[in-house]
């Protein structure tokens, strides 16, 4: 299950894991202007984890979900 929210300055993403024994907590995704960030509680230390992803990273990820293993670069598409 997840959830989508429009802030002013952003739209958030939390994702709800349904699983059976051993869920996950909660993962929240913000996507800003410049960047991306993803944060989940870390219960064994008790303290939001949180990662920042630039732009051109979130662009990458979105194309790597779709290609087999290996070592790819993205390029501008050329001009006609």
């Amino acid at each position: 299950m997840f959830t989508i929210e429009h802030d002013f300055d952003a739209t958030v993403v939390t994702l709800m894991d349904e699983g059976t024994p051993h869920l996950q907590e909660d993962v929240t995704i913000q996507a800003f202007e410049d960047c991306v960030t993803v944060e989940q509680l870390d219960t064994r230390q008790d303290v939001v984890q949180k990662i920042t992803l630039s732009i051109a990273q979130i662009r990458d990820l979105a194309a790597a979900l779709d290609l087999p293993e290996g070592v790819y670069q993205l390029r501008p598409a050329p001009r006609a």
